[in-house]
């Protein structure tokens, strides 16, 4: 009878001098998902992301390759769900040449930090730095707007021999409403509401937040001319489109009233509009005709990403590489229904596991998927090519990374989030041996639950069976963190706490290599 043997060629990729090689061989593919996993949240930490971009030599302050004079003129407004940590750690860097500081930060965010031990993204006694909370539920409210108001009048007091640094993250466009008067807040909040609700674009939506803001569309950076105005952001917006992010508030972005008043017209809502958002869209021109200040001038305003789901996903590779896994980064912008992007992960663990050569059929049906879940061809080629090489070449575990921002459709009550919902439908999917999947959220939330996302594989479903948990079921009700929490006393969820951060989400998918079968003896 014949004899079979198995053969795996050493991996092909070296890990860093100095650092030790592990191979998946010593480790479960489990620990390894979770140990690339935390490398990427803690590549985005606060901290870490404004060490990394600023620097202070003297009296210069060096941001993205630019020099900035410091002479007791800086100032700094803030806002954003991560702001807490950036503005520590750049009072730390600044030292005494910080004047004053405002920020906006979610309500309650101070507690929650010191309950989780994150003492690092706190400011210290004695800080210059007012910290203002609000924007409850995620929501703008009166804290918030209270917030955005000191932040105006700071920016607004500013000259050309000041330096203005603004910090800005994901959330930062609820902890900074201020809509034009006479308009309040709450008509502001509902003309969105029901914009958003007849179906307009995020493009629309936006133009409207920002016809009826002072301080959206580069607002902020026209209310602190003449002075010079140095953006830190970290991005939480697929393609991190800085006109997007918090709204842009730094960014440039000239709206007319007329534009405005066409997209209210697509959606008929023009007649029914508030008495205050008609008068302010009935004023000739442009926002800032008639404020006394004349336009932005590009080079006063200076916008660097510093933190975001590609930089996450690039630390998430170097430490995949470390333990001896072979990174390959498919695209930082997955986006779409939760169902698609499942069936994304399914095609592409079966193209890299199948025994022969990938069946063109299923080439083509990821090549059909891509646009749908937000993945350029060219970038399932490439990892299709490289996911082929790997198996060619023996190269051992394959860590196959993405990031972005799936969306769910809500159909129940349950608990649960995209993330764990995104993984229990993953898992449903995959060949019942060999890959494993995860997905977390960067911000260790995900959804109204304690867990960032959840690790599967294709055991799942016979697991779930055997403990009596009626997986349609969970998914029917949106209740996937009961799901997993009941499933083998929740070993699967990913719990990491609150990261003090947010770049959106990291999806993993570990394969391992594919025996090789060799015949011929007797």
């Amino acid at each position: 009878m014949a004899c079979l043997l198995s053969l795996y060629r050493p991996l092909s990729l070296l890990a860093p001098v100095g650092v030790r090689r592990l191979t998946s061989s010593r480790m479960s593919l489990d620990f390894s998902a979770r140990e690339v996993f935390a490398a990427a949240v803690k590549g985005v930490q606060p901290d870490i992301v404004v060490r990394r971009s600023v620097e202070r030599r003297g009296d210069s302050l060096l941001v993205n390759g630019r020099s900035f004079t410091l002479n007791k003129n800086l100032h700094l407004v803030g806002f954003g769900k991560a702001v807490l940590g950036m503005a520590a750690e750049a009072e730390r860097i600044i030292g005494d040449h910080l004047v004053q500081g405002v920020i906006s930060v979610p309500n309650g965010i101070q507690e929650t930090l010191r309950h989780h031990g994150k003492e690092q993204m706190l400011l210290k006694d004695g800080s210059r730095i007012t910290v203002m909370e609000g924007a409850k539920h995620n929501l703008p409210d009166a804290d918030a707007h209270k917030a955005a108001e000191c932040i105006k009048q700071l920016a607004s007091a500013l000259t050309e021999k000041d330096l203005l640094l603004v910090l800005i993250s994901g959330g930062g466009s609820a902890l900074l409403p201020a809509p034009i008067p006479p308009i309040s807040l709450e008509e502001k909040q509902e003309v969105t509401r029901r914009l958003a609700a007849a179906g307009a674009t995020i493009q629309e939506l936006n133009s409207v937040r920002r016809a009826l803001s002072l301080l959206k569309g580069g607002g902020l950076a026209h209310c602190a001319h003449p002075a010079q105005v140095v953006a830190l952001v970290l991005s939480d917006v697929i393609g991190d489109p800085l006109d997007l992010i918090a709204s842009g508030p730094t960014v440039w972005t000239e709206v007319w009233p007329e534009e405005v008043m066409l997209v209210l017209d697509r959606y008929l809502m023009s007649a029914s509009l508030p008495e205050s958002v008609k008068e302010v869209l009935s004023r000739a021109g442009p926002r800032w005709e008639g404020s006394g200040k004349p336009p932005g001038e590009a080079g006063h305003i200076v916008n660097a990403v510093i933190g975001s789901n590609s930089i996450a996903l690039e630390c998430a590779g170097r430490r995949a590489q470390e333990l001896g896994l072979r990174p390959v980064v498919l695209s930082p912008g997955v986006c779409g229904d939760v169902r698609s992007v499942a069936h994304l992960y399914d095609l592409l663990a079966r193209f890299a596991c199948s025994r022969d050569q990938p069946r063109s059929d299923i080439a083509d049906h990821l090549l059909m998927l891509g646009p749908e879940v937000g993945v350029e061809s060219c970038d399932l080629r490439r990892a299709m090519q490289a996911l082929d090489d790997g198996r060619a070449e023996g190269s051992g575990v394959t860590c196959l990374l993405a990031g972005g921002e799936p969306t769910v459709q809500l159909t129940g009550k349950g608990r649960g989030g995209r993330n764990q919902e995104l993984a229990l439908r993953v898992g449903l999917e995959l060949p019942p041996t060999g890959p494993v999947f995860l997905s977390g959220g960067t911000d260790g939330q995900d959804g109204p639950t304690a867990a960032a996302g959840a690790i599967t594989d294709g055991s799942l479903a016979q697991e779930a069976q055997a403990q009596g948990l009626n997986t349609k079921g969970f998914l029917a009700n949106n209740d996937s963190f009961t799901f997993f929490s009941r499933l083998s006393g929740g070993k699967r969820l990913l719990l990491p706490g609150l990261t003090g951060t947010n770049v959106m989400d990291v999806h993993m998918l570990l394969i391992p290599p594919i025996p090789v079968t060799v015949s011929g003896f007797k």
